[in-house]
């Protein structure tokens, strides 16, 4: 077994795409197996697409931060 790290042993440098990950399998579900590549690659340009242009961004001043 193997330990998932980066290049320099730090577990945080990879926090971003671990968060990208959670939520395209989570919010888009791309967390199953799917039948073929043709569909998952659908799905994910699908989803990255909806998470770029339809859901709200914080950091880019999207919605009021309460």
């Amino acid at each position: 077994m193997a330990l998932s790290m980066t290049q320099h042993g730090d577990p945080y440098e990879n926090a971003v795409a671990e968060r990208v990950n959670g939520i395209l399998k989570d919010e888009f579900g791309l967390g199953t197996t799917l039948p073929d590549f043709a569909q998952a690659d659908a799905l994910v340009v699908q989803a990255v697409q909806a998470y770029n242009e339809l859901r709200p961004q914080g950091s880019c001043d999207s919605f009021p931060i309460v």
